[in-house]
């Protein structure tokens, strides 16, 4: 998972700063697309996060919250700390803009239909640095991309089938760059992200 530094997430300053910006870009890569633009897999995903073959792609939702980390020592050696990845916190919305479920450890995808989809990694790889035009460089500022496979399904709707989901198009959410070590074991911090999921059904 993550390994890099953003600043910490303070929720009325730069945080909320920042998730009004990732929100904002969000709209536009939105309203820049034609409306087939979501029916086919995004052009830009390297070949190690290709779902399977003979799956199709149902959804694409932009997920924007916190990525959470907390200060722990070293199972090698705990008289050295590091900021241990521990889960996300995100809201889901569709291409209009609008919250249809959340996201959260698990890593779990949950709609507002009670569906839900339990994901396990299969591939990764870093962020991409070039930037798309328009948009700012994401490379070092993103957490990496993934492919993952569903480990459970459940409920009806729209993650009830899902087989396969990328993670893409990442802005922040990388671990902090605060101090950790002995005075600040077990604190908890919150850096704020903004992804694209893609979600893949099989074929019938």
């Amino acid at each position: 998972m993550p390994t890099q530094g953003t600043r910490k997430w303070t929720g009325r300053n730069t945080g909320a700063a920042l998730l009004r910006a990732t929100t904002a870009i969000a709209a536009i890569l939105v309203v820049g697309c034609a409306h087939d633009s979501f029916s086919r897999p995004p052009s830009d995903v390297p070949p190690a996060l290709q779902v399977p073959a003979g799956q199709k792609l149902t959804h694409m939702l932009h997920a924007t919250g916190v990525q959470i980390y907390q200060c722990k020592p070293s199972p090698k050696d705990p008289s050295h700390y590091a900021w241990v990845y521990q889960e996300p916190k995100a809201d889901l919305s569709d291409r209009t803009g609008k919250n249809v479920g959340r996201h959260y450890a698990g890593p779990t995808w949950e709609g507002d239909d009670g569906s839900k989809v339990v994901g396990e990694i299969v591939a990764r790889v870093d962020a991409p640095g070039a930037a798309t035009p328009g948009v700012a460089a994401r490379g070092p500022n993103g957490i990496q991309w993934l492919l993952l496979k569903a480990k459970s399904n459940s409920g009806k709707g729209i993650f009830a089938k899902v087989q396969s989901i990328q993670r893409v198009h990442t802005i922040g959410g990388l671990a902090p760059p605060d101090p950790c070590d002995a005075s600040h074991v077990d604190q908890r911090t919150r850096t704020p992200y903004s992804a694209d999921y893609y979600f893949y059904n099989g074929r019938r």
